[in-house]
């Protein structure tokens, strides 16, 4: 029978190390930053999700619903309660695509674009203070490793 952690921050399971499968590192890190920014993320009333979907529309106007959910590794109807919950909230609104207008484009307004520089400066914080210890440079390398391993390659799905 495997026993309960005695405190909230004590490992459950094996431990990463510098031996780890990078995988499993590539995992855990990415536990560490959904958990700091989704934090702060809610702090100001959104959930993460909801901030990387303004943060996609603020990236790359002008997509639509489907493009924007590729891009994001969600499928349809999850993207969907997802617009449906922003624009309730009056942080996007959609328009027909001009060359098909059975097609929709999701737009942030300026109160979601308010809203998400706000998140997008305290997850920036929160970035710097976890990679602290790192130098420019090494934060540089880390970046070009992601963006190598990440490619060009449409995702199969979503980490969110």
């Amino acid at each position: 029978m495997r026993s309960l952690p005695s405190s909230a921050t004590e490992v459950v399971g094996p431990s990463p190390s510098v031996q780890s499968e990078i995988t499993w590192l590539l995992h855990r890190a990415a536990q560490r930053m959904r958990g700091a920014t989704g934090e702060v993320a809610e702090q100001h009333g959104l959930s993460l999700r909801d901030y990387i979907v303004l943060s996609a529309l603020d990236k790359a106007p002008g997509l639509t619903q489907g493009e924007l959910g590729k891009s994001l590794g969600l499928d349809k109807t999850t993207l969907m309660s997802q617009l449906d919950r922003l624009e309730r909230r009056g942080l996007i609104v959609r328009h027909s695509d001009a060359r098909d207008r059975r097609l929709r484009i999701p737009v942030i307004t300026d109160d979601g674009e308010a809203v998400r520089s706000k998140v997008a400066e305290a997850c920036a914080a929160v970035e710097a203070s976890v990679l602290d210890g790192f130098g420019q440079d090494q934060v540089q390398a880390l970046r070009h490793m992601l963006l190598t391993i990440v490619g060009d390659t449409e995702g199969r799905g979503s980490c969110l």
